[in-house]
């Protein structure tokens, strides 16, 4: 079985590291990274952008309704994730809207920053 790990976090919240702590910090990433992938449970990952590029739609009675950033509007859970490249949000929303949950649930729409490093190990599996 496949599972995504989907990292939460305030973003007021950020810490703002010093230098020798950014550092820390990318080493204790690099080291989960290169511990998963030793263990042969990393397929890949890349990082989500800042939730005000993101844009969140829903359809009701037809109508599609497109909001700024993952702010549903009821208590919703996440459920499941499609990964598409487009060349735009607006692109991007034309898939969304056609998705079946749009239609009962809220499609959240969110840029993916892919980092060179990974995405080259991805490239040359």
């Amino acid at each position: 079985m496949k599972y995504i790990l989907l990292l939460y976090g305030n973003q007021a919240q950020l810490p703002n590291f010093t230098a020798e702590q950014l550092q820390e910090n990318v080493r204790e990433w690099n080291a989960f990274s290169a511990d998963a992938q030793a263990a042969g449970v990393l397929l890949y990952n890349d990082g989500l952008a800042l939730t005000t590029e993101a844009k969140s739609l829903t359809i009701r009675d037809g109508k599609t309704v497109i909001f700024d950033g993952p702010f549903a509007e009821t208590r919703e859970q996440l459920g499941g994730y499609f990964m598409l490249e487009c060349k735009d949000i607006d692109e991007a929303l034309v898939w969304a809207a056609k998705l079946p949950a749009a239609k009962f649930g809220t499609v959240e729409v969110r840029p993916v920053n892919v980092w060179t490093q990974a995405r080259d190990k991805r490239n040359n599996r």
